[in-house]
């Protein structure tokens, strides 16, 4: 049996997510928030045996962390430093992983992959974030909902927690049936043909390149994607406004706003935050006005953006990267996830848009049809620093990509790419691109020209130190076309790397 504590904190979150409604549920209260972040402080401090160790080694008293300023001066939890360095039962509250009845691993990207134990009451925090997608943007509250789960099933944490998650919005009223098929996609069309027409709309929920090729197959397949009012929700990646346009394009949808939303998750604290209808309208703009974006960014490049409740995932920055506090079967206290990005507060995001003329643009393109939520704002470019330098100018997997995603290209490639500067025999560098086709196709000359022309033109719109710094003669990268799969450059089941140096 698991402890009577335990069972009676998870049964009083459950009680409190079925009986509250979404406003109640999303705090941005300033004190709320303080109290959430240092109550999570405290029950660390007393349950959980390697963060009390922790503390011991670097000096820090307990009771001397009062507000959240004098959290800000507590140690960071890192991957090395805390979670590789303590057995996994001490890092959870009693030095035991009774509370949690659920694990996920990651992916190893980092190193040896890690179990992310967690219980029913961490995952409805999560719930709240699939709740906030499904009711503001989707209205499913409102219509009987299809959500077909089209991320892998298994140890990994896509799949069934977003199941699960949708299963929670299900038990809590909403009109809502969930559907497993996982990433295959021949029981994702079984799914649609069978039971969409049943139901007033549905949700495709899964990787962005997985989601394309669903969409592209099942055209293919004689699919009519706009009879079924095709949603999508994504994960995983960044992607270009021009991508996320042409995608509901073909899925025969009608607003990238209201129809798409992406969360940026992770295996070890869950999702920490969500696209809403107003970050997709923010994100068009800057798309279509790279240097605002540049400014208040930092970058020549288009981050994902997203809305997250600081009292369930509080974010900080240290050093242009993230650090993200939250309740799980590990509590999460100051863990340094490394992502790199920022944080905004929702008046200044708000006065930024409103100074460029972005705001009344927004306004007319929402209609007033989705409610805008006073929730900060993370912007998050990904992990490390992947860029490459180009004659002095540093060129980012994120500015080729939207190369690659014109509709003149897009349709022969799977949107896997390497990017590489290489130096040929009389020691001139060149920026190379090696693109990867979509199965079955084979690359020409032609079609390499193409891509080569349509990488250029992003680099020149996007990036201003290419534009700058690279010379003329020496912007058009040299492009290689491989097939699916290629062994060399995108082998099949191994994580992708779009830079190598």
């Amino acid at each position: 049996m698991k402890p009577d504590a335990e069972r009676s904190a998870t049964q009083a979150a459950w009680r409190h997510f079925l009986d509250s409604d979404l406003d109640a549920l999303i705090c941005p209260d300033p004190a709320a928030v303080a109290g959430r972040v240092l109550g999570l402080f405290r029950h660390a401090a007393v349950t959980v045996p390697a963060y009390r160790e922790l503390l011991a080694s670097h000096g820090i008293v307990p009771e001397t962390i009062r507000t959240l300023a004098d959290f800000g001066r507590l140690p960071l939890m890192t991957k090395p430093g805390y979670m590789q360095a303590w057995p996994l039962p001490r890092r959870c509250p009693g030095g035991t992983l009774a509370a949690s009845d659920r694990v996920a691993v990651s992916s190893g990207s980092t190193g040896q992959p890690t179990f992310w134990p967690r219980g029913l009451r961490h995952e409805l925090d999560i719930a709240v974030r699939f709740e906030q997608v499904f009711r503001d943007s989707f209205r499913a509250h409102e219509r009987r909902t299809l959500a077909v789960v089209c991320f892998a099933l298994g140890n990994w944490v896509g799949g069934l927690f977003t199941a699960s998650c949708c299963w929670h919005l299900s038990h809590k009223g909403y009109p809502l049936m969930v559907a497993t098929p996982g990433n295959n996609k021949d029981e994702i069309f079984r799914v649609v043909r069978t039971l969409a027409p049943e139901f007033e709309q549905t949700v495709l929920l899964g990787y962005p390149p997985f989601v394309k090729d669903v969409i592209d197959a099942g055209l293919a397949e004689g699919i009519d994607w706009s009879r079924h009012n095709v949603r999508m929700v994504f994960a995983g990646e960044v992607f270009s406004e021009e991508w996320r346009a042409e995608l509901v394009r073909r899925a025969g949808s009608t607003s990238p706003c209201r129809d798409t939303a992406s969360l940026y998750g992770t295996a070890d604290g869950g999702v920490l935050g969500n696209e809403t209808p107003w970050t997709i309208a923010a994100r068009r703009y800057l798309a279509e006005h790279p240097d605002a974006a540049r400014e208040l960014f930092g970058e020549s490049r288009l981050p994902t953006l997203v809305q997250y409740d600081p009292a369930s995932r509080y974010f900080e920055v240290h050093e242009d990267t993230l650090v993200v506090s939250g309740d799980s079967g590990v509590p999460l206290v100051r863990y340094h996830i490394a992502d790199k990005g920022g944080v905004i507060g929702f008046d200044d995001m708000q006065a930024f848009l409103r100074e460029r003329g972005a705001a009344r643009w927004m306004g007319e393109v929402l209609d007033g049809s989705a409610p805008v939520r006073p929730l900060p704002v993370v912007y998050v470019f990904g992990r490390a620093d992947f860029t490459v330098s180009f004659y002095g100018a540093n060129i980012y997997p994120e500015n080729v990509t939207v190369g690659l995603e014109q509709p003149e290209v897009m349709d022969w490639l799977t949107g896997k790419f390497v990017l590489e500067v290489r130096e040929d025999t009389d020691g001139d560098k060149h920026l190379s691109v090696t693109a990867e086709l979509r199965p079955g196709l084979t690359g020409d000359a032609e079609r390499a020209a193409c891509l080569a022309e349509s990488i250029r033109a992003q680099l020149l719109r996007l990036n201003s130190e290419f534009r700058h710094y690279a010379p003329a003669e020496r912007q058009l990268p040299r492009v290689t076309l491989r097939a699916f799969g290629d062994p060399e450059y995108f082998p099949v089941g191994v994580k992708h790397r779009y830079t190598r140096r």
